[in-house]
């Protein structure tokens, strides 16, 4: 008789967990931490160089701030700011930092600094966008903005060197920065009406929010990432022939300042940034393999103004580092073994677990990092951790050791050990890891 062919398996569900993270938002989970470290750390290292002082602002900030700020027919302002609901002002979480920077550069007169005042911070944003590669609801910023002084070109190459040095210091090659000037309100009239007109004559080739951007706030045409719309882009008028004078020689002096430090950069005739309050030089970073831009920027002497605040000249810069992240990642940079300590402290008894607590603080002060496992009680368990920990040395204290005093060194890789006094133990690790 024939054997019974098996049955096929059923196939299990994954269990639904009640709670999960909130769409577009994710965990950064222990494992990704030392890459993260690493993007924090080159930021703040670049921006100690350059002398950018640290600042925070808080995460919710008054909406009107943004609705004036960035301009009412942006699409933050119109899609995507996270609105919370007080009793009285109406408030959004930041999304972005410019503006929140530029409030408190005029709150708490930071212009007693000295000008220009230059200032970094990194941290969260929050914006109600449609998740995908590179794009979370809320995503961390780490930035330069150098506010007050002229309109000086050199601070416009600075605030791209700051971000070009962060992503160089993390070994991203192959960075591309992408460059234009938009000009000035003065400048820009008769070019807008030169678009207006050829999207109009194009209108049925772009996408249904073009057709409104056209009309409402033409310049945003020229970043809409729809296909059919990059499309109508690439014959469209090119601001740069519509310059004037003074715009012209601004956008000159920054490529030569650029070129001083040898910065390569393109010029990307169609290149304009989402925000309402950039003027003249708009700047965006990229890497081979990525879509997105991983940095971006520009001027943005109209801000201050258009919050009525007064007149004052401004220019910065951010990298995103969820995206610079995800290229260290990609590349194989971003994996990064965890520091493992290089001393392993096994206890066997109870009162070997309460000195050895102690014993850990002595390690502490004397600034050795120690690894433990209290959790288990078995010698030959804690010796198999302390081996995956890559531990250089085992400390062995056990009940008798507590009662004489003294603890076992032992040598993980030869396996040879000595018992040396408790009181000394510190001293005798020092003297074994040099």
């Amino acid at each position: 008789m024939a054997a019974k062919e098996a049955a096929p398996k059923k196939k299990v569900k994954a269990k639904k967990m009640a709670y999960q993270s909130v769409k577009g938002m994710h965990d950064i989970l222990p494992d990704d931490q030392p890459v993260w470290d690493r993007v924090r750390s080159a930021a703040r290292h670049v921006g100690d160089f350059y002398n950018f002082l640290r600042i925070d602002t808080p995460i919710l900030e008054s909406a009107d701030l943004f609705e004036r700020g960035l301009g009412a027919g942006t699409d933050i302002v119109e899609k995507e700011m996270f609105v919370v609901k007080t009793k009285g002002d109406k408030m959004v979480m930041r999304p972005e930092f410019t503006a929140a920077v530029m409030r408190a550069y005029f709150q708490h007169g930071l212009g007693q600094y000295g000008q220009p005042v230059k200032l970094y911070y990194e941290g969260p944003v929050f914006r109600h966008e449609q998740p995908q590669a590179g794009r979370f609801r809320q995503f961390y910023q780490a930035g330069f903005e150098i506010v007050g002084a002229e309109s000086d070109p050199i601070y416009d190459a600075q605030a791209i060197l700051g971000v070009y040095r962060i992503l160089e210091e993390l070994k991203i090659k192959n960075v591309a920065v992408h460059i234009n000037s938009i000009g000035c309100h003065k400048c820009r009239t008769a070019y807008i009406k030169k678009l207006e007109a050829y999207y109009k004559k194009n209108a049925q080739k772009t996408c249904k929010d073009c057709k409104v951007r056209i009309t409402r706030n033409p310049l945003r045409v020229l970043d809409c990432k729809e296909e059919k719309c990059q499309l109508v882009k690439a014959d469209a008028p090119i601001i740069l022939d519509f310059l004037d004078t003074e715009c012209k020689a601004h956008f000159t002096k920054v490529l030569e300042y650029l070129d001083e430090v040898k910065i390569p950069y393109h010029i990307d005739s169609h290149l304009v940034r989402g925000l309402d309050y950039y003027n003249r030089t708009v700047f965006e970073l990229f890497t081979e393999g990525f879509t997105y831009a991983i940095a971006a920027g520009g001027r943005y002497d109209y801000l201050s103004e258009t919050l009525k605040l007064g007149k004052l000249s401004a220019v910065g810069s951010t990298i995103g580092m969820d995206r610079v992240v995800e290229v260290l990642k990609a590349s194989g940079k971003g994996i990064a073994a965890k520091a493992s300590a290089k001393v392993f402290l096994v206890h066997m008894g109870d009162e070997a677990k309460k000195r050895g607590l102690a014993l850990i603080e002595e390690f502490r002060k004397a600034g050795i990092r120690i690894n433990e496992s209290f959790g288990k009680d078995s010698l030959k368990s804690q010796l198999r951790v302390a081996d995956k920990d890559r531990a250089h040395l085992a400390m062995i204290l056990g009940q008798r050791e507590v009662f004489e005093g003294s603890i076992i060194i032992r040598n993980m890789q030869t396996g040879t050990q000595e018992s040396v006094p408790l009181e000394r133990a510190v001293e005798e690790v020092k003297k074994r890891l040099k």
